[in-house]
């Protein structure tokens, strides 16, 4: 008698002893004998891939009981189906021919318990995976919660040394021997300067964080706000003997609609960015192009570079290119650290405005001095999103055209 046919026969008592060893029931019982099938084809055909089905039905079927989790415990049962083969065959067949019957059962048996390890050894890696990836969740938001706490926190004692500070400034007016006190309270007023920045910008961190930014979208001009910007920098440029230079460009006159003083923060975030990493009398040139429904800025030096593994790093909250021992006393020093927040803030912004920014750079040479461009993206708007204010300007445009017909 053929080994098929033999398996046929042992269905039966196959069936019931698998019953033994688990919890019964007609839906177990007929998943059990579709399996029995399934092993049945696997051994005639000599083709184990039949036995990926019965991986799949055991995957697909609930739980015997409550908690179990079928991936894991499915090596564990085709173990039990290998056990039971193993003594119907015994028990039913003379020894030639359980030995014939099991010799034919094993690559099958083989190829079943190799794919069920698998399977529950990737679930299991699925699971460690979102657990690490729910724990680095849980660890960024409690880094948002706590910058926005202590920048709060923060903001209340540095109210107060501001306000004492202009009372003593008053207080001082008109003394003949005030310039030392003057000196002092000039650089209070420095430090608290700087520390109010960085308060508003972990605060600003919280709010793209925690998808809190809000735009107030006005008529906007890419050409004054980069006017604004040489005019504003133009010290640190000086100091640092560099150039700037603005090329226009076709659509950087034209009006869209923005938050200014947002996109303001933006260029300037970038346009100091480039101060700090170009070498004393080198060169930004800010440019761009006029593209379908989008207007490109580009910011490119003629500074140091940017390794390519760190291009996107850069973007990342408190990621920190610069050599922290040259921590400077000021944004536009050569290489000097910071937090590592202008560049995350700007993107923040950038994307808010429905826009992208990335920067392109052929690698870091202090030497050779590759320089790196910064490109950003921005969304040409006829109006705001805001009805409301769309109605506003739309109504305060036309007046001013009528006006000056």
């Amino acid at each position: 008698m053929q080994i098929p046919d033999l398996l046929q026969q042992l269905r039966p008592a196959w069936l019931n002893r698998m019953a033994s060893v688990s919890i019964a029931g007609d839906d177990y019982r007929e998943r059990l004998n579709q399996s029995y099938t399934l092993w049945l084809q696997s051994v005639e055909t000599g083709q184990a891939a039949w036995l990926d089905g019965l991986i799949q039905l055991w995957l697909a079927a609930p739980p015997l009981a409550e908690g179990e989790d079928a991936s894991l415990n499915l090596p564990h049962l085709i173990g039990e189906m290998m056990m039971a083969t193993h003594e119907v065959v015994r028990e039913a067949l003379e020894p030639q021919q359980a030995l014939e019957v099991l010799n034919g059962f094993a690559p099958s048996f083989a190829y079943a318990f190799e794919k069920a390890a698998g399977e529950a050894a990737a679930k299991r890696i699925r699971s460690e995976l979102n657990d690490d990836r729910q724990k680095v969740e849980r660890l960024d938001q409690s880094k948002s919660d706590f910058i926005a706490l202590a920048a709060h926190e923060l903001r209340t004692p540095l109210t107060l040394v501001e306000g004492y500070s202009a009372m003593l400034h008053e207080a001082l007016a008109g003394r003949g021997d005030d310039e030392s006190w003057q000196l002092l309270l000039s650089g209070i007023e420095r430090g608290t300067y700087r520390l109010k920045g960085l308060i508003d910008d972990m605060i600003d961190v919280s709010m793209i964080d925690n998808h809190l930014l809000a735009l107030n979208f006005q008529p906007v001009w890419v050409n004054r706000l980069l006017q604004v910007l040489e005019s504003d920098l133009s010290s640190s440029l000086q100091e640092r003997q560099q150039k700037l230079v603005l090329n226009p460009y076709p659509g950087w006159n034209e009006m869209t609609y923005g938050d200014p003083e947002r996109l303001l923060q933006a260029f300037r975030n970038v346009l100091i960015n480039a101060i700090k990493f170009t070498p004393d009398e080198g060169q930004i040139t800010v440019g761009g192009r006029k593209l379908p429904g989008f207007l490109e800025v580009t910011f490119t030096d003629s500074g140091i570079g940017i390794d390519m593994e760190n291009q996107q790093v850069i973007f990342e909250k408190f990621s920190q290119l610069g050599d922290v021992a040259l921590h400077s006393s000021g944004k536009t020093k050569y290489k000097g650290g910071g937090p590592g927040l202008g560049l995350p803030i700007t993107k923040g912004i950038i994307e808010a405005h429905g826009g992208a920014i990335w920067v392109e750079s052929q690698g870091f040479d202090e030497t050779g001095c590759p320089g790196s461009t910064f490109h950003i993206l921005l969304p040409l708007r006829n109006a705001p999103p805001d009805t409301r204010a769309a109605k506003f300007f739309t109504t305060l445009i036309n007046h001013q055209l009528n006006a000056n017909h």
